[in-house]
């Protein structure tokens, strides 16, 4: 019997969570409010094709259309013009954000070679989590085949809290696979 992970939430992290914290009002319990799903360029701003792949695969790992983030400004530097794409993002709400979610911790972590846990040390000091992945290959959806490149991804997780502790309390009884010891 596999629980839902969004029925989960209701059923046993938000008591779990109004104990532990000692939080009253209910309206202050933590809570996802959405997770964006992001892809830097490099190189391949310049490749349109491989622009387009990046973009395909994250929408189908995401379950919905990404877009492709384009430079604000000229950067010399980088040999970046303003309006060149730069990257790939997609933010997910509500079912899909849930669906995503499940599918990152039950399927796609676990397939990921030598893992050993996501470092706790992620947090930005507003209850946010952000992780890198190093590829993509790990989503059933990717089909080998149509990859012209591997590429990474950052996946940031926005919650309802203010506080890291909380945070972490939350995804922690999720079931994220926080890495053991450290931070």
């Amino acid at each position: 019997m596999r629980i839902e992970l969004k029925e989960k939430y209701k059923e046993e992290v938000i008591p779990a969570l109004r104990e532990e914290l000692a939080i009253k009002n209910p309206m202050l319990i933590p809570n996802l409010e959405k997770i964006v799903i992001s892809v830097g360029a490099g190189e391949a701003s310049r490749d349109s094709k491989l622009m387009q792949n990046i973009q395909d695969t994250i929408s189908l790992i995401a379950g919905q259309r990404a877009v492709i983030t384009k430079a604000r400004k000229s950067e010399a530097g980088f040999k970046i013009r303003e309006g060149m794409p730069v990257g790939v993002k997609v933010t997910l709400r509500g079912t899909r954000m849930w669906n995503f979610l499940q599918k990152l911790i039950y399927i796609a972590l676990p397939r990921v070679k030598d893992f050993r846990g996501l470092p706790k040390s992620g947090f930005d000091g507003r209850g946010n989590y952000n992780f890198g992945l190093d590829e993509q290959l790990m989503f059933p959806e990717v089909d080998y085949d149509q990859i012209m490149k591997t590429h990474g991804m950052n996946i940031t997780i926005v919650t309802t809290t203010e506080s890291d502790k909380e945070a972490y309390k939350l995804l922690e009884l999720l079931g994220f696979p926080f890495a053991k010891g450290g931070k």
